[in-house]
């Protein structure tokens, strides 16, 4: 039990004294042209998978009103 004692004392002194590396130092930047070219490719993966899933969407909503019109006109 003092050994558990001792290592979660060293843990806590030695996370107290780490805190201060895990800190920014220099000012962030706007991001340079490779980013924003990233950026934009991701944004343009986002907008490229919305069409079919739009597509699904509208099909989706015919099926199931086609389905309940034809439910409909059997009964």
């Amino acid at each position: 039990m003092n050994a558990i004692a001792r290592i979660a004392a060293a843990t806590a002194l030695l996370s107290t004294v780490a805190t201060s590396a895990f800190a920014a130092t220099g000012a962030a930047s706007g991001g340079g042209l490779l980013i924003w070219l990233f950026l934009g490719f991701l944004g343009l993966v986002v907008a490229t998978q919305l069409v079919p899933a739009i597509m699904m969407l509208v099909g989706i909503v015919q099926g199931v009103a086609g389905s309940s019109a034809a439910d409909q006109s059997v009964r």
